[in-house]
Formats: C-alpha cells, structure tokens, sequence
C-alpha cells in the first residue's frame, strides 16, 4: 500500500466537512432561519421598502463598476507583472497585496483624506466639477481598491504559466497581435479571470469598514445594503436586518451561479474545440 503524506480520505473528509459546518454552514444556517422568521408578507415589505431598494441598486451597480474597472485594470497590471521585467518591480508586485493587509478602515479613511474636497486628488477633481468623496463615484473607487487584487493575483500565475512558445508560433504563421490575444491567450486565461472577476465583485458587494467613510451614507443616495443591515441591526431590528443580509447572500449566490455556468460551458466548448 503507498504511504500517504497527508492522513487518510475519512479523517481528512471529516475534518473538512465539520469546519465546513461551523464555519459557514451554520452560520448562514442560522440567518436564513432568522429570516424566514418575519413571514413572506413582512419580507416582501422589507425587501421592497424604497431605502432597501436604493440600497440594493447602488451596491449592486456601484461593485459592478468597480468589478468593470478591476477586469481592465487588474488585468493589464497582472500582464505587466508576469512578461515584462522593469526597476521596481518587485515593490510594485509588493503594493498590489496592500489591500489585503491593510485594515478597511483606515483605507476608507486614507481614501477620504485624498479624494475630499480639499484633498491632493479631490482638489483638481473639484476644480474641473468632479465630486468623488461623498458620492456613488467615492463608494466605486473603495470597491475597487479593496477588490482588485483578487483579479490580479488569480490571473498573473496563469499567465506566467503560459509562455510564450504558442504566441511566437502564431506570429510566425502570420496572426496578428489581436488575434493572438483574441484565439489563443484569451481563452486560455479565461477562467481564471472570470474567477478573479467574481471575488472582486462579491468582496465589493460585502465591503463595509472602506466605504462607510467615503460614502457620507446619504439614505436614498450614499447608503449601501450592509450600512443599512448594520442600522436595522442597531435599532435591534433582528428580523429587518436578516432579511437585509439574506437578500444579498442570496444575490451572491446567484453570482456564484452564474459564473460556475459559464466556466462550465467555456470547458465544454473548449473541449469540442479541441
């Protein structure tokens, strides 16, 4: 019998599924139950009041186009990182982790200190009739810095990974730049970007301690969904605020959904491809 170096299936599956349990399970467990509490009438009424709705829409389309901004950007950064070798590049891999090691907190108030009014970046902006802090535009711009490095760093080792013998083969051919990028490193770094482009928007969605500072949390204007939980939450409305957040679990799981689909249909057509 071959010796294993990690323990065996039952041990290592049981330990898996039981942290799986009370890590996560049970806790969303406990907050769909919490929910389910207030009847679908009083759920509907919470859901559909209108501050719940602007909350919604602004989180939603507000990580949407911080998750736009990530896919263009963290992508270009991620090529940058694996095919070109420049001075001070290692401090620049460094800085792309910064948002996960610094707390959200004080980016969100590093990110007001700049892009007030009378901050370095705010100031010009304000000049040319460009208002960031205090605006939907200042809750995108915490959304992206909180989130671009999931799309970085799941998308840089695959590039690195590639090579370029394919690429340098194609051009012999007589393919051009674009269609190279297009046929052959595109689809092979699709589904690593998809994936990274699905933790930046769901880590947008959840963002808090980066954005209440920035957002001036305006109700009907600046307020996001898990500023207004956080308030139901407060105002010890237990059931308003599992409501609140089990919609936006809901809504992150059909992101899940959907990205899992179209992975799903890529490798299929990935395989009939080939």
């Amino acid at each position: 019998m071959r010796r294993r170096t990690i323990p065996g299936f039952g041990l290592s599956l049981g330990t898996t599924i039981l942290y799986l349990g009370i890590v996560v399970l049970l806790p969303v467990a406990a907050l769909l139950l919490k929910a389910a509490e207030v009847g679908p009438a009083q759920f509907a009424a919470i859901i559909g009041s209108p501050r719940t709705l602007n909350a919604i829409r602004l989180t939603v389309l507000t990580a949407l186009g911080a998750t736009l901004f990530n896919a263009a950007y963290g992508l270009a950064l991620a090529w940058v990182l694996a095919r070109y070798d420049f001075p001070g590049k290692r401090l620049l891999d460094a800085l792309v982790d910064v948002p996960f090691a610094l707390p959200t907190a004080v980016a969100g108030l590093a990110l007001t200190a700049l892009f007030a009014k009378n901050g370095w970046f705010g100031r010009p902006l304000a000049d040319m009739g460009i208002a960031v802090a205090y605006t939907p535009l200042g809750i995108m711009l915490a959304m992206a810095f909180t989130s671009v490095p999931f799309v970085v760093r799941t998308v840089q080792p695959v590039i690195e990974d590639l090579g370029t013998d394919i690429e340098e083969a194609a051009g012999t051919l007589g393919a051009s730049e674009w269609r190279i990028l297009r046929s052959i490193i595109f689809p092979a770094i699709f589904p690593a970007f998809l994936t990274g482009c699905s933790l930046a928007f769901s880590r947008s969605l959840g963002e808090f301690g980066a954005i209440i500072f920035i957002a001036g949390n305006q109700p009907n204007y600046t307020e996001i969904i898990a500023l207004l939980a956080f308030i139901r939450l407060e105002e010890f409305d237990y059931p308003a605020a599992a409501a609140i957040a089990a919609t936006m679990m809901m809504i992150a799981f059909a992101m899940l959904l959907i990205t899992n689909a179209i992975q799903s249909w890529h490798l299929r057509y990935a395989d009939r491809g080939d």
